[in-house]
């Protein structure tokens, strides 16, 4: 291929994906009216509507980066030992057990809020507890559907382990738990790292669930912005979505600066 080519088709598709981030934050800076529709290019150029971003948004997006942070991190702790475990055990239909595992990923995220909703109803009706409304109601919806993504980013790193890393560290005496930490744990960290990401990426940006699971007042961020847009839209939404994006943007750049991409997108478990 050209490399003339190689450099159009690349530039369409990043024209293509940032579009619309671009047209959000060029949106958020047009002074107008409330009641002003989008408008793009702005012609009132102001930070006026980032001072009207309602209080409610700044709560949700707290509860959000919160519940995200959370939930990812809850994922590593459940599906590093689950990852472990269907690579290295000898237990009989661990490819059903796989697929059980994966199956949050398959299922319509609508279908399993309505499933966690109903399991909440009758276990409020058992006990007089109900969890939807609540964190834990949240975290817990938000652990089912992020729990696959670091199984499968810490699997596919694990099937290229090289175990003889792990028998050397044993024959100098390293017990298995000093040696799962320092020679496992360190090896299979770029899986644990991408699929942290994408568990809280889809905790964070998810709207059905929360939708479904949250009471008014009480909301996630993308919820409270599908409110918004939905009852009464104004700028104010465009302004807090610009901070959302470049926090966004702040977090992937902390990641590369500590991680590094190389290290986040590797799977083959080598290390130099």
């Amino acid at each position: 291929m050209p490399r003339y080519i190689f450099y159009i088709w690349c530039s369409l598709a990043y024209v293509f994906l940032l579009s619309p981030l671009v047209i959000v934050a060029g949106a958020s800076l047009h002074r107008g009216s409330r009641y002003t529709v989008v408008q793009f290019p702005p012609t009132e150029l102001s930070l006026y509507w980032y001072t009207q971003i309602p209080d409610a948004h700044w709560e949700a997006l707290s509860l959000s980066f919160g519940l995200g942070f959370l939930s990812a991190f809850l994922a590593c702790c459940l599906g590093i030992p689950a990852a472990l475990g269907l690579v290295r055990s000898r237990i009989k239909c661990k490819a059903l057990i796989s697929s059980l595992i994966r199956a949050p990923m398959q299922i319509p995220t609508i279908v399993t809020g309505l499933a966690f909703l109903q399991m909440y109803y009758l276990f409020g009706d058992l006990t007089g507890l109900y969890a939807h409304g609540t964190f834990v109601g949240l975290l817990l919806a938000h652990l089912f559907v992020g729990i696959p993504y670091v199984v499968g980013t810490v699997v596919a790193v694990l099937q290229r382990f090289d175990s003889r890393l792990e028998e050397a560290a044993l024959s100098l005496g390293a017990s298995r738990w000093r040696t799962f930490r320092r020679v496992t744990l360190p090896v299979i960290m770029p899986g644990v790292y991408a699929g942290g990401l994408y568990a809280f990426m889809v905790s964070f940006g998810d709207v059905p669930i929360s939708m479904l699971l949250s009471v008014p007042g009480y909301v996630t961020y993308p919820v409270e912005l599908f409110y918004g847009m939905e009852n009464d839209f104004n700028p104010a939404v465009l302004a807090s979505s610009t901070i959302v994006i470049f926090l966004s943007l702040g977090v992937m750049l902390v990641m590369q600066r500590l991680i590094g991409l190389e290290n986040l997108l590797r799977s083959d478990g080598n290390r130099n």
